[in-house]
């Protein structure tokens, strides 16, 4: 493993993730196998997690799994974790790149679930800071383009979620409401490639052509962007999700399954 999960200190076998829920330093870290935005290109080691979204009178959540009770060895903690669309979804997904140790990703089921706006794409220079991503706000999402690349192919926003009061360490989500998304949901034409598991895992991890990830690039966990910085084109990127800091590239149209090794979060 490199960059970010090398700096973890996780391991792997053969690609496989070993169980980390008894290393001394935390609890409730160790295998997850998850859904993410393929790394396409650059020295990242693996997708960028997708966040499962949902709808609420309009407004844009991110869904929190179920909060359990386990035990290892003598030691007993929570995980939020559930079963969702054929596979596991847990909170171990988003425990990399420091953000085990946020607030937001305590197991507690009561945090603000919505998706906020954080400002990156002039259209949402329109947005109050912290205001709820609104479905209406993407009406556009088929047309829009900002003259990166392709328009058409949808519309992003940069939020944060379960990030609301005194969070240290905000969780950086980019959401995006593609027409793309019944396609690859049905892999159609270009998108056959898309394996069932995964589609089924879509079908019930997004609403309304809304699809969301958090922002954290696998390699030294950068915030990359869609459509933010006109020279990807000269990584062929502008169509992609990407990473200036190391050139990184990332496919949101083509999630895979991967599975890694979760960092443990703090105890208490």
């Amino acid at each position: 493993m490199v960059g970010a999960s090398a700096l973890a200190g996780a391991a792997t076998a053969g690609g496989l993730a070993v169980d980390a829920t008894t290393d001394q330093s935390g609890v409730g870290g160790g295998g997850a196998t998850y859904v993410g935005i393929n790394n396409i290109d650059g020295p990242a080691g693996r997708p960028m997690p997708l966040l499962p979204i949902e709808i609420d009178d309009g407004a844009l959540k991110g869904v929190w799994p179920a909060v359990v009770e386990k035990t290892k060895g003598e030691r007993t903690y929570r995980v939020a974790e559930e079963e969702l669309g054929g596979l596991t979804y847990s909170q171990r997904w988003f425990q990399y790149c420091g953000l085990e140790v946020t607030e937001g990703l305590h197991p507690n089921p009561d945090r603000d679930p919505y998706l906020r706006s954080a400002g990156r794409y002039d259209w949402q220079s329109g947005l109050d800071d912290g205001a709820k991503l609104r479905v209406e706000q993407f009406r556009d999402y088929e047309e829009w383009g900002n003259g990166i690349g392709r328009d058409g192919l949808g519309k992003p926003a940069l939020a944060t979620w379960r990030s609301q009061g005194d969070v240290t360490t905000p969780i950086q989500v980019l959401v995006f409401r593609t027409p793309e998304l019944p396609k690859m949901i049905a892999g159609e034409g270009e998108y056959a490639e898309l394996s069932q598991r995964v589609r089924t895992f879509l079908e019930a991890a997004t609403a309304e052509e809304f699809m969301a990830w958090v922002n954290k690039c696998t390699h030294l966990c950068c915030n990359p962007g869609y459509k933010t910085i006109p020279g990807s084109a000269d990584f062929g990127a502008e169509n992609q999700v990407y990473c200036n800091c190391h050139q990184s590239v990332y496919d949101p149209f083509r999630p895979i399954e991967k599975t890694f090794v979760a960092r443990p979060r703090p105890l208490g």
